[in-house]
């Protein structure tokens, strides 16, 4: 009889065999599939679950019935009765079918790794907003695959791939939680109206934003409490935090902007969560300057650039004015100026624990969304230019005779890249 492991809870730990399917589509992809399976270590150690094995099997290509093929489960089964394995954790995404058809023959919880990272994200949730968006990404998940999770769901003792709607939702059929779907996405909508006046509360207000990305465990949350002695939860681990968020940050000249900190990413990050987090995301294309922050001292910094950039490309994102930040210098040997590739000449190395560091990046933050100071010559009838002006900069002094207005304005580089083109025909050097 297998040995039941605890927690300093007192919850029943769910101990796991990790398995990763290896083919040749894998391998001509852009991902280390050894580095895949040291992360989903990462993501399951996060989720409570104690790691007791690995198994990579290696196949042309995924097989429709066991996923590894039948000789690779009978050889998974024998591994899982001598180690007293619960569950077995694959690192790919399973079919409703193929996670029946596992469990009858392994008589364990099958996890895939879409699963675990929507159980964590289940976990860290605190806020009505992130609790919503993780439920509605979780019976997107469910629905199609109702089917193959009914074993799965029934299990005693909770654990990993139980937490959320699926332990009230075993005996729901799929009309019903079609419903719930849409009275989740009509809650979220009304969330999003609200956050959407936020936003434009803040653009009206002259208020510029900026927007801390990057893989997950990089370094954001650190930066945000350093910048802004934000109340922050700081921890070295996978999803550290979860909802977003927004403090005031000083620059050196005094002025103040906005500084969001956002989801951490993750390869393979579930489709279904980009879609239900995506209310969340859009703090990025609000943005006037995203941060992305990297972990420089990973050896896979380079991948993780990579599906950062993805990502914000899905979203839409991709075109925005970035500062790059090789964040964790203090982790790294040497200096780090090995790091910046030719691509990336102005790119930030620093650590978030360094005064100078962060002062050095407030200045970098304040030249990049700062632009020249230059002075208009706007006919007086000319409300619009006028209006414009003022929109794309902070006005420092104005003049006002019969028929002109003289502004000097320093102006916001994005603004006036997007909208102030308009003005330079009243450049007072061309007048």
């Amino acid at each position: 009889m297998r040995q039941s492991t605890y927690d300093t809870d007192n919850e029943l730990m769910d101990r796991a065999i990790l398995v990763s399917l290896v083919t040749q589509q894998v391998k001509r992809g852009s991902s280390d599939p050894e580095h895949s399976l040291e992360e989903l270590v990462s993501l399951a150690e996060t989720a409570g679950v104690e790691v007791l094995s690995t198994m990579v099997q290696n196949k042309e290509a995924r097989d429709t019935k066991w996923f590894i093929g039948k000789g690779k489960v009978e050889e998974l089964k024998v591994m899982a009765d001598e180690l007293g394995a619960t569950t077995a954790i694959f690192d790919q995404e399973l079919s409703g079918a193929q996670v029946r058809n596992l469990e009858e023959a392994l008589d364990l919880k099958i996890i895939d790794r879409t699963q675990l990272i929507l159980d964590i994200f289940a976990q860290r949730a605190k806020t009505r907003e992130g609790i919503i968006q993780v439920e509605l990404a979780q019976l997107s998940y469910l629905l199609p695959r109702l089917s193959g999770q009914g074993k799965n769901l029934s299990r005693l003792g909770g654990g990993v791939g139980t937490r959320g709607p699926g332990e009230t939702k075993l005996e729901t059929d799929r009309r019903h939680i079609r419903d719930r779907i849409t009275d989740l996405k009509r809650v979220l909508d009304e969330l999003v109206r609200h956050r959407s006046l936020h936003r434009e509360r803040r653009r009206k207000s002259g208020i510029q934003q900026v927007a801390l990305v990057g893989y997950t465990n990089a370094g954001k949350s650190t930066l945000l409490r350093e910048l802004t002695n934000a109340d922050v939860y700081v921890e070295d681990q996978l999803f550290a935090t979860l909802d977003p968020t927004s403090r005031n940050l000083e620059l050196p000249s005094g002025n103040e902007v906005v500084l969001t900190d956002t989801v951490g990413f993750i390869q393979n990050l579930p489709h279904d969560l980009i879609a239900a987090f995506r209310a969340t995301l859009e703090e990025v294309l609000e943005a006037d300057l995203v941060l992305h922050v990297i972990d420089s001292s990973s050896p896979m910094r380079e991948e993780q650039i990579s599906v950062v950039e993805k990502i914000l490309d899905e979203l839409g994102a991709a075109g925005k004015p970035t500062l790059m930040i090789y964040n964790k210098i203090d982790l790294c040997p040497g200096d780090g100026s090995e790091l910046l590739p030719a691509n990336r000449p102005d790119a930030l190395v620093m650590s978030a624990y360094v005064t100078e560091d962060l002062l050095r990046l407030r200045e970098t933050i304040q030249d990049r969304m700062t632009g020249d100071t230059r002075t208009f010559i706007l006919p007086a009838e000319r409300g619009d230019l006028i209006a414009l002006a003022y929109r794309t900069g902070e006005v420092i002094s104005q003049e006002v005779d019969e028929d002109s207005l003289r502004l000097t304005v320093q102006l916001n580089k994005q603004d006036y890249e997007i909208h102030g083109h308009k003005l330079d025909a009243y450049t007072e050097q061309q007048q």
